[in-house]
């Protein structure tokens, strides 16, 4: 670890060096960000998860940076050129373009019209012209190059030219100059392949760059690839020159003044300029490009944690037309117990038989709750759902199935039912994905979810490399019983490897893991994976009430010393009179009398009050519906009742049971300013809302929060 960008990380994130230093050492010992969230809080002084990664991803990129000033620092050194003047300022640079612009006179460049210049011999005049003399004249100056004169002017200009571009200085300004002041315009193409007007609103826009919202950048970026679009950008060059002549000509009244101004000018449209307005679109890019990533982030967070419906039979409906819709009942344990398909819709619109293999489903397993299905057919079948279970003590949900498909086709579901079509495994994961989401949505790549905003349009490896940090924290934020687990969810538990899965699983499927303590019997499983895994693993079923909580084995002897004062037996673990004992214990004079940290009293406590909890049991139930609603029912004023699908910057999607989600736009989620919907809503959130706006034609519907 170095030491100085450790003392800079702190003090740039505003947490103290020793909290820094701690959760690097772990980091670097192989420790995983939940296992030093939860497990080592007293070294790490309480940081939590979001904490350790922004110093981890920090740090990391100074490393980075730092490794590249120490590249550009040798290369310069390896021409005999650095000074340490120079190397100190390359070291002090916070920024990689800076260290770039340092670099950039003593790079190797290509051919240029400066390094032809300089070829011919071109240097000493170029450098005689920016004495700024007054005596003699212009043509006198540029004589005896064995060329032309204007030629050689000319030449000597271009090595100028380049001289102003090099400076790292001038550049520095101009790009801070172009990015406070600049517009972004997007101009619509003569020959338009958008035949869908997807890209309408920027056929002729205009924003300050600085201020762009992310999602436009990228849709602009989208329309310029996908040649709907020419981009500009649109600034006041004229300023820019001034400055650069205070900054380059030193005497007005020289004869050589226009060949400096002209040199000026064209250093900036051929050199500067083209390579400035790169950077800032694609630093705009990147920043953007980083906002979706975050909110994609922050909507798969919501939706792997939403709470599941535990102990009910469901039928999972996969909807269709011509194919008939599939049919997959799950008992409560998630195990198929019956397999249909129905044809309610067209062509063949059976619904009498559609509704006499429904009800004889529903009558011979009890089921409860049918999920359908949100894609091709769904509203249809919907209808037909909400008509068969008339009467009956049954509900409905809509379900996402984004990913179903890809799931259904997976090695992983074939191994699982070798005997099924892909739709009728589609059938058994939208019904699995009500009763435990995060379980059956770990199956799927989580860029196939479909909770995000151009999620096409992002770096693809930063993307994945999100998604997963966001699943692998879901997890083991959640835990898991190693005895149901599938390898799906396994990989993503704390220092799992493939190797260490595979060998798990091998051993669970001979005999169940009676306690924590018999994974260490798995050849495969090292002390280390065991550490980093086993606090977020249970085991309902073992003798040791402690293998069923979020305890650590290694704080077993806490645990006990924590019951041993407050005269408390384990074995009244699920009784009343042990949990109210708990409630009211003093964590700070248990820390103090028994030498264990107040951090670790603390979740100890917690662990024992619920053993087995899992912590989306406390989170709103999601919505369930027993009767269909149309667009032709609603009306201005109305209060309704719906489901956040999705959620973008400019507003979310919310479920309200017709064929399109309706809109919430930022403007209507809250009287004061917010920048991001994602501040006031979350996917999965159920929520009552007022119709502001409907369109019959279009089937839109607008609502709001206010």
């Amino acid at each position: 670890m170095n030491d100085e960008l450790i003392i800079n990380l702190s003090n740039n994130i505003n947490i103290s060096e020793k909290r820094v230093r701690s959760a690097l050492k772990l980091l670097e010992e192989g420790a995983t960000i939940p296992f030093i969230a939860r497990y080592r809080k007293e070294a790490t002084e309480g940081l939590n998860e979001e904490e350790i990664k922004l110093i981890s991803d920090e740090y990391q990129r100074n490393v980075k940076l730092l490794d590249r000033k120490l590249a550009v620092i040798n290369l310069i050194d390896e021409k005999g050129l650095l000074t340490k003047e120079l190397k100190n300022e390359i070291m002090s640079k916070s920024k990689l373009v800076e260290v770039e612009d340092l670099y950039l006179p003593y790079k190797e460049k290509k051919k240029t019209k400066a390094s032809e210049a300089i070829k011919s011999g071109l240097e000493p005049l170029a450098k005689k012209i920016m004495s700024f003399p007054v005596k003699g004249t212009l043509e006198k100056l540029a004589s005896g190059y064995n060329m032309d004169v204007s030629k050689a002017i000319e030449g000597a200009g271009y090595i100028i030219s380049e001289w102003i571009s090099d400076n790292a200085y001038y550049r520095k300004w101009i790009r801070t100059f172009v990015y406070n002041n600049a517009f972004i315009i997007s101009k619509v193409k003569k020959t338009n392949p958008d035949e869908e007007k997807i890209y309408e609103m920027y056929y002729d826009f205009k924003e300050q760059i600085k201020y762009l919202k992310h999602y436009r950048c990228l849709a602009i970026n989208r329309a310029e690839k996908e040649k709907v679009l020419t981009v500009s950008m649109d600034y006041e060059v004229n300023k820019i020159e001034e400055y650069l002549e205070n900054k380059v000509i030193k005497n007005k009244e020289s004869f050589v003044y226009d060949v400096v101004r002209n040199a000026i000018k064209d250093s900036l449209k051929r050199l500067i300029l083209p390579s400035i307005e790169r950077e800032i679109r694609s630093e705009v890019t990147e920043r953007s490009e980083n906002k979706a990533i975050e909110t994609f982030s922050k909507n798969l967070n919501s939706l792997l944690l939403t709470r599941p419906i535990k102990g009910t039979v469901v039928m999972g409906f996969d909807p269709a037309f011509r194919t008939g819709c599939k049919l997959a009942v799950i008992n409560e344990q998630g195990a198929l117990m019956d397999i249909s398909v129905i044809y309610p819709n067209e062509p063949k619109n059976d619904k009498i038989g559609a509704l006499k293999e429904i009800r004889r489903l529903i009558d011979k397993y009890n089921v409860k709750l049918i999920a359908i299905g949100n894609g091709t057919a769904s509203r249809e079948s919907e209808s037909f759902v909400a008509e068969a279970i008339k009467g009956l003590d049954v509900k409905y949900i809509i379900v996402s199935e984004a990913g179903a498909s890809i799931y259904s086709a997976s090695k992983l579901a074939i191994e699982e039912f070798p005997d099924l079509t892909v739709e009728k495994r589609s059938a058994i994961s939208i019904g699995r994905r009500v009763q435990d989401p995060l379980s059956e949505l770990v199956k799927i790549d989580a860029k196939s979810i479909g909770v995000g905003e151009y999620q096409y349009d992002v770096d693809q490896k930063e993307l994945s490399e999100a998604l997963d940090y966001t699943v692998t924290s879901c997890v083991n934020q959640v835990g898991v019983n190693i005895n149901t687990a599938s390898p799906s969810i396994l990989k993503y538990i704390s220092g799992m490897t493939k190797k260490s899965v595979e060998a798990i699983m091998e051993y669970k499927n001979k005999e169940p893991f009676k306690t924590r303590e018999s994974l260490l019997n798995v050849k495969g499983v090292t002390p280390k994976i065991y550490e980093q895994a086993i606090g977020f693993l249970r085991v309902p079923s073992s003798i040791n009430p402690l293998d069923n909580t979020g305890i650590h084995p290694e704080n077993y002897g806490d645990a006990n010393k924590i019951l041993e004062y407050l005269n408390l037996s384990i074995k009244d673990i699920r009784k009343e009179d042990f949990k109210n004992a708990l409630e009211n214990a003093n964590t700070n004079k248990i820390s103090k009398d028994t030498g264990i940290s107040e951090y670790l009293v603390s979740d100890i406590i917690k662990e024992l009050k619920t053993p087995g909890l899992d912590p989306r049991d406390n989170l709103e139930m999601p919505l369930l519906k027993s009767d269909v609603l149309h667009i032709e029912d609603l009306s201005l004023g109305m209060k309704i009742e719906g489901t956040v699908r999705n959620v973008a910057s400019f507003g979310a999607f919310i479920d309200i049971g017709l064929k399109n989600d309706a809109l919430i736009h930022i403007s209507k989620m809250s009287k004061d300013f917010i920048k991001d919907a994602s501040e006031i809503l979350s996917v999965g959130d159920i929520i009552k809302a007022e119709v502001i706006k409907i369109d019959l034609d279009k089937k839109q519907v607008s609502l709001s929060l206010i």
